[in-house]
């Protein structure tokens, strides 16, 4: 029978007891309550056109301004989209349209924590040397061999997401025998992995719509209390993706209702941090999550 949501539900190792701090930037951040990540893509073609800022500067600062004044703690930048079938960015297109967004919200809000989203490791360096805090991969460094130990040198916080294949094919991955049982396999080699270039603060993504099926999706957001034996942050991103989308039959810009209930589904279940679109929204749910569990 699965647990009802709450605290009472979430598993307590004693001997491994949750991470809930990490050290960025100097600074030792707590996730004692969860944080909300606002997603700023600076592509044209991610899959939900509200949270496309591009290359002009003036897009990037409105909607940066939008996530640091409705409450988030963390900006999430991308300049390749991961969404299936997207088209190939070449390395120089990917940094150009990066580092200057970076560089603008160190400028702008120093304060601000600025995760970068890519899965090559010349693009998470020049962005970290920018005044970058955090390394979101897609790939958890299957897709550039020079991941890990740039990030190890770079001693920065490293989002390991679990993925099969790459976004032009990932959905042809979706052939589990125990879908559960192998992604946190696949994490407990990874962070044996991670420890031996020594990465000291990872923070683990399961991965929600990539090489998995809108079932499988489902089955691994039930069971997100079963990634707290990993004893790390977890990462949640379901923001009006097509498991939202697919299972009310709606377009991805009608999705945020959906959204906002999965969002406290997985507040409720474990997620230390949400990955958002509208963080306006998410920090209301944020909230109400606070107010159930003070």
């Amino acid at each position: 029978m699965f647990p009802l949501p709450g605290k009472s539900s979430k598993i307590e190792d004693k001997s491994f007891p949750q991470k809930n701090t990490l050290l960025i930037d100097g600074r030792l951040i707590s996730w004692d309550k969860p944080q909300l990540m606002g997603i700023v893509n600076l592509t044209p073609d991610s899959f939900f056109e509200g949270s496309r800022a591009e290359k002009s500067i003036d897009k990037v600062a409105e909607l940066v301004r939008s996530h640091i004044s409705n409450g988030a703690g963390i900006l999430d930048l991308g300049g390749y989209s991961s969404r299936p079938g997207a088209a190939e960015v070449s390395l120089q297109e990917e940094i150009d349209r990066v580092i200057p967004a970076v560089r603008w919200i160190v400028s702008n809000y120093p304060d601000t924590l600025i995760s970068v989203d890519t899965f090559r490791a010349k693009v998470a360096k020049e962005a970290i040397l920018s005044g970058a805090h955090i390394v979101n991969d897609i790939s958890a460094g299957d897709l550039d061999e020079e991941m890990l130990q740039t990030v190890a040198k770079l001693q920065v916080p490293y989002v390991a997401m679990h993925m099969r294949g790459n976004p032009q094919n990932m959905q042809k991955k979706t052939n589990y025998s125990d879908i559960l049982g192998e992604i946190l396999y696949y994490f407990t080699e990874k962070l044996e992995q991670f420890r031996k270039f020594g990465i000291k603060d990872v923070i683990i993504d399961p991965g929600f719509g990539f090489a998995k099926t809108l079932e499988q999706n489902y089955f691994l957001l039930r069971n997100l209390h079963q990634f707290q034996a990993l004893s790390l942050p977890v990462l949640v991103g379901i923001s009006r993706k097509s498991m939202i989308s697919k299972a009310l039959d709606v377009e991805a810009g009608e999705a945020l209702n959906g959204t906002t209930a999965l969002n406290m589904f997985a507040l409720c279940h474990g997620a230390n941090i949400l990955r958002v679109h509208d963080v306006k929204e998410a920090n209301e749910t944020l909230k109400l999550y606070n107010t159930l569990y003070p």
